[in-house]
């Protein structure tokens, strides 16, 4: 449905550079605006219904047949006007290109019309009236019949949500309650509210007793409005109780809730639902409450498991290792683990045989009957999608098993594959975020990270959903993970490995190109197998061994997404001019250090990403390794991709930020109005065909930036700042550096702050507080460093509505900070790095009430903990870096073991001295990446269990749960 839709806009605005196949193409977009209709209705059918699979497959193929006869032939029929002599002979030449092009693209889609005619054909004898996509053939599903089926001794992790819901719902409250669970579909919503119902039946039978009368004639024809007037008076006189499993729309509950009457008699109304919005709709008033349903823990998942697969007894210990594998592919979920138990039961109790079933996951997933009924159940929730949502959802599968997916490169991602619709009034970005939410909110996709406000950070696929989608999009060409040949390959997703690639006609469709954790470097032959597709959009190499752009990426004339993110490349060369069509351009974390002139003619950039990070947090680090064995060159495993046999000595650990390094950008860049992000782009003066110029002046110009980053900022350059921040009204993250720490960042005479602020951060030395800030009432994060202020800035902060993080390094010299009372009502995270004079913090009772984590840093002459510090009810975390021994001495007894707080973090940057809070109740040691702050952004410190006699000192692996060991040593 959705290609249908923009091959039908693709043709039509396209349509007059066709010439003499104008009249093929608009008829081809005709018959497939005919059937675009039917395919959102077709497509929650096709499950159950063999022969329209096979009709909806052979709309999507010829729909991708006709994109690319359009974007291969397009390009030779559009005009590049030259001048002079040879511009004439250029002219001639083209003309007669564009003849030929004419003739090929011609004979190509009269290929394709009488393929459209037959399909045309097959989708009259279908019935266009079939049930809508969040209707699915009851004879495909029962939805709720079969999960009441499961026994009573089979039900895990049940009764800590029955009992909460039983005490919301049988209380003495008289008025009318709602409550709603949410939860994935699989998760037991169903289920439990199966259980409740047997708990309340005394209640139902009393309702049951009252509906003993007949039903007016009338009601066949009655309308809406009219039913719902009689059960509202029905039920104004009774007590009643209301149970509404798997809602899926919220219509259906504002519907529902009219006609139920508030009669003070005590009734109650419980509904599941897979749509966490639906949930929150149906409780904004009160008396409403709102349960969602978890995963179930480790233990319980264990518990359940033995209980299918083993009938109650313990696990064989030859299968314990591979029992476990396969679980944790199930992730909590009761559904998956209820289905694999089963399937597990029936198989011999061999090693063998299980380690073939765990080979071979994906493909029983697919192919096995006996998981027919998990997948119909987890289902519902995709066909239930609009079919712009669908599309969205399949792409995940491109990315690795339990990778975290950031938010901003997944939406950027989906606006170049064409998968974000325009919508008035809104960015492409916001447009997409707006996807994402929704697919968050429909229990499909996780949130793995969250800001500090709640907004999405990353997030990832469940394990058993990614599988399902994974088959799904081989079976519309949208996606592959490389592991044979297929011609109509769409989107090629590389794990790891480029051994399998070979010399095949399988690239030559090709419109996106990702790689994830290739550990070899990508040789040339490779690259032009990979390149030889000129249809590609997308072309994702982050992290790929590059020394440099491959010179095929500027013979991509289609390429929208450009990353080559974490690799080596120093230079972007002026061809870059020849990608006329490219929206992203991520060379972070590279070396490149400046964008030449070409880069202006790229007008439909969007996303601007040239910077780089350095951290200096280890003054001195000596690694010593291990002996090897004679011929270790003989381990050719290729499975064992690493080897990490070695320990690193730290001599000195000067926990400091991340200081960005930019790029120097042309002369007007100004004139790339499209811009959404430009980070981060260096200050000063640049040479242009009237002189020298100052490149503040030319950033005013782009209106349109949503997050914009400057380094080396000079004093003299602040007035010219402030004014092109004035223009920046759609300004939604600001972050400024000066051109040295001493430097003075000259922010004052910015008289109108973009009032969508949400995150600044300023790096430089600040006269004086600014007088703007307060203004920012959309602010959620502030972080300023090395600002050397001398009065408190907390009184300029206190009454933002919405700040929610505050980071000060080296930002204040005073000796005092006092968060007052009523202040900072929404604060959740506090960082005070490296206040040389601080003395005292102080706490009064009514600041700071949601304040859940706080973090010291090198705040030497602070020597007992925060004044009032006791009337942070809800704060969980607490870290001390660099703390004096007087302030941290005290705490090894009174804090080792706190009833309240989640985690300690006690650290000294002397090696030998590390302390970190003991978590029992979990059974493990405290863990913590600390990637929010500044201070310890790249260090994260874990113990490995509850015995251990090391601390790991370790690196996060970008995108994945694994960490490097860079650090171990004992206590």
């Amino acid at each position: 449905s959705f290609l249908l839709n923009e091959l039908a806009v693709f043709l039509h605005d396209e349509k007059s550079l066709l010439g003499g196949v104008r009249e093929e193409a608009e008829y081809i977009r005709a018959k497939l605006e005919q059937m675009r209709a039917f395919l959102s209705k077709a497509e929650a059918k096709e499950e159950s219904d063999p022969q329209l699979k096979v009709w909806i497959k052979q709309v999507r193929d010829v729909a991708y047949d006709t994109e690319d006869i359009l974007d291969e032939f397009l390009p030779r029929l559009a005009s590049n006007r030259r001048d002079g002599f040879f511009g004439s002979l250029y002219r001639i030449t083209w003309y007669a290109n564009k003849i030929q092009a004419r003739h090929q693209s011609a004979s190509k889609i009269q290929r394709i019309r009488p393929r459209i005619d037959h399909i045309f054909e097959n989708y009259v004898g279908f019935d266009p009236h079939g049930s809508s996509s969040t209707v699915i053939n009851n004879a495909w599903l029962d939805r709720r019949g079969d999960a009441l089926l499961i026994e009573e001794a089979e039900l895990v992790g049940i009764e800590q949500p029955k009992r909460q819901l039983i005490s919301w719902l049988v209380n003495d409250d008289s008025g009318l309650k709602v409550v709603s669970v949410a939860g994935m579909g699989g998760s037991g919503k169903t289920t439990l509210s199966f259980k409740i119902e047997e708990l309340l039946k005394h209640i139902i039978l009393q309702l049951f007793d009252e509906v003993k009368q007949a039903v007016p004639q009338a009601v066949e024809t009655m309308a809406s409005h009219s039913m719902k007037e009689l059960i509202r008076e029905f039920l104004r006189q009774s007590r009643y109780v209301l149970v509404l499993d798997d809602v899926w729309s919220s219509d259906a509950w504002i519907a529902m809730e009219i006609a139920l009457p508030d009669n003070s008699r005590g009734s109650r109304v419980l509904l599941t639902t897979r749509d966490f919005d639906i949930a929150s709709a149906c409780c904004l008033k009160k008396k409403k409450k709102k349960y969602t349903m978890n995963a179930l823990s480790p233990e319980e998942s264990w518990t359940l498991f033995c209980r299918k697969v083993f009938q109650g007894t313990d696990c064989p210990q030859p299968l314990y290792p591979l029992s476990k594998c396969i679980l944790e592919k199930c992730e909590g979920l009761p559904l998956a683990i209820v289905a694999m138990g089963g399937f597990l039961a029936t198989k011999d109790r061999r090693v063998e045989e299980w380690d073939m079933v765990w080979r071979s996951l994906g493909d029983e997933l697919e192919s096995n009957d006996q998981f027919g009924f998990m997948k119909r159940i987890l289902f519902l929730s995709y066909f239930d999608l609009p079919s712009h949502l669908k599309v969205c959802l399949l792409y995940l599968s491109v990315f690795p098993e339990d990778y975290e997916i950031e938010k901003t490169r997944l939406i950027r991602l989906w606006i170049a594959e064409g998968f974000v619709q325009v919508r008035e009034g809104k960015t492409l970005e916001e447009v997409a975020e707006n996807y994402l939410n929704n697919l968050v909110n429909r229990s499909l996709v996780q949130a793995a990270d969250t800001t500090g406000d709640g907004r999405l950070r990353t997030c990832r696929v469940h394990d058993i959903l990614r599988e399902m989608i994974l088959s799904k999009s081989r079976e519309q060409s949208i996606g592959t993970i490389i592991s044979g040949h297929d011609a109509k390959w769409r989107c090629l997703s590389i794990h790891n490995y480029v051994e399998n690639i070979h010399r095949s006609e399988s690239y030559s469709r090709l419109r996106s190109l990702l790689i994830f954790g290739i550990v070899d470097p990508l040789s040339k032959s490779s690259i032009s197998m990979l390149l030889s597709s000129r249809l590609l959009k997308v072309l994702d190499l982050r992290g790929a061994m590059l020394e440099e752009i491959p010179s095929l990426v500027f013979t991509l004339i289609h390429l929208r997404y450009l990353s080559m993110r974490r690799t080596n490349v120093r230079l972007v060369p002026k061809s870059i001019r020849k990608l006329q069509n490219l929206e992203t351009l991520d060379l972070k974390h590279t070396y490149v250090t400046e964008l030449p002139a070409e880069i202006l003619r790229l007008r439909k950039l969007r996303h601007v990403l040239v910077y780089r990070y350095e951290i200096t947090s280890i003054q001195s680090l000596r690694g010593s390794g291990f002996k090897a064995p004679y011929k270790i060159g003989d381990l050719r495993l290729r499975k064992l991709c690493h080897v990490l046999v070695y320990r690193y000595e730290i001599t000195g650990i000067n926990f400091g930020i991340q200081i960005p390094h930019g790029f120097k950008a042309p002369y007007k860049i100004g004139d790339l109005i499209s811009l959404q992000k430009l980070c981060y782009i260096e200050a000063g003066e640049i040479n242009g065909s009237g002189g020298s110029f100052n490149i503040v002046t030319e950033i005013g110009k782009l209106t349109q930036l949503r997050r914009l980053g400057i380094t080396k900022l000079r004093l003299k350059d602040g007035t010219a700042f402030c004014s092109s921040i004035e223009k920046l009204t759609n300004l939604r993250a600001l972050s400024v550096v000066s051109v040295a720490d001493d430097e003075i960042l000259d922010v004052q005479s910015l008289s109108s702050a973009p009032q969508f602020l949400r995150t600044l951060e300023l790096v430089g030395h600040l006269e004086k507080f600014p007088q703007w800030i307060p203004s920012l009432h959309s602010l959620v994060k502030i972080r300023l460093y090395h600002s050397q202020l001398g009065d408190d800035p907390l009184q300029s902060l206190e009454a933002l509505p919405n700040l929610e993080e505050i980071v000060l390094f080296q930002a204040f010299e005073g000796e005092s900070l006092t968060f007052k009372a009523g202040g900072f009502l929404r604060l959740k995270e506090l960082g005070l790095i490296q206040l040389k004079g601080l003395r005292s913090v102080t706490v009064e009772d009514g600041a700071m009430p949601h304040l859940k984590d706080i973090y010291f840093q090198g705040c030497k002459l602070v020597d007992e903990l925060s004044s009032g510090i006791q009337h942070l009810t809800n704060m969980q975390f607490l870290g001390l870096v660099d703390m004096p021994d007087k302030l941290t001495t005290p705490l090894q007894e009174t804090l080792r073991y706190p009833s309240e707080l989640s985690g300690i973090f006690l650290m000294r940057s002397k090696w030998g001295s590390w302390l970190s809070h003991i978590d029992e109740r979990r059974g493990r040691l405290f863990v913590d990446k600390c990637n929010k702050y500044p201070g310890v952004s790249l260090f994260a410190w874990s113990f490995v269990d509850q015995n251990t006699k090391s601390v790991l000192a370790t690196e996060d692996t970008e995108g994945t749960n694994s960490f490097k060991i860079l650090a171990a040593d004992g206590i």
